[in-house]
């Protein structure tokens, strides 16, 4: 059974994402703010975190971080902002995902879903053994590992998500609506301008090779070399 830390500082809102996530099956505990989070979290080992930003004591932002100090657990942020700063500075800490309040809760659970069977290793098959070179660039798929001109790149999962998968298909035109469906795994019913979020930051951590990832206007993306 998945294991799922619920941290939100309103009592409803735990309420509510526990009710649904005891539904889908998942087992469920709950922490009121950052330090009770921290707290558990070096207590226990979770498949994935929902956690608020807004919260006393410690915000999520902050908290997210401690706990990436000794645990690579998933983290779905909420907020009841959806500015693209809050959004940036999330995917650049490592978090997985960003969902707006009010939520759908059935919406929310597809997005744990899919989360955790990204990283429980659904893709382990496919990137068996394989690493690819393209001038100074360097992917280890099966490490989740990039070098750029022999320099570790340090990335978000999901920036590590796409880049793969741009790669893997490389040369062809991937559109927009492709991408988030394949990538993100589940219906998106949040702003797509999470994708060109991504795509940017993937491009600063490319640098030199930024370049490789092509924007077709109205269309989507290619990675091309």
């Amino acid at each position: 059974m998945n294991k799922i830390l619920v941290v939100d500082d309103e009592a409803r809102i735990r309420e509510l994402i526990k009710k649904y996530a005891l539904f889908e099956g998942y087992e469920v505990s709950e922490a009121a703010d950052g330090m009770e989070a921290i707290a558990i979290c070096k207590e226990k080992d979770f498949d994935i975190i929902i956690m608020d930003i807004m919260m006393p004591e410690l915000d999520g932002f902050s908290a997210c971080k401690e706990i990436r100090k000794y645990k690579s657990t998933p983290v779905l942020m909420l907020s009841a902002r959806g500015e693209e700063y809050d959004k940036i500075h999330g995917f650049e800490i490592g978090i997985d995902d960003y969902v707006v309040k009010p939520f759908s809760p059935k919406e929310l659970m597809m997005r744990v879903s899919a989360i955790i069977k990204r990283s429980s290793g659904a893709y382990s098959d496919e990137n068996k053994k394989e690493i690819l070179n393209i001038e100074g660039l360097t992917i280890d798929f099966t490490g989740r590992l990039v070098y750029v001109d022999d320099v570790k790149v340090d990335m978000s999962p999901k920036e590590y998500d796409l880049l793969f998968y741009l790669v893997k298909n490389r040369g062809i035109a991937l559109t927009r609506d492709k991408l988030i469906s394949d990538v993100w795994g589940y219906d998106f019913f949040g702003d797509d301008r999470t994708l060109d979020t991504h795509i940017k930051l993937l491009r600063k951590s490319l640098g030199d090779y930024s370049s490789y990832i092509v924007t077709l206007r109205g269309v989507g993306y290619r990675f091309e070399t």
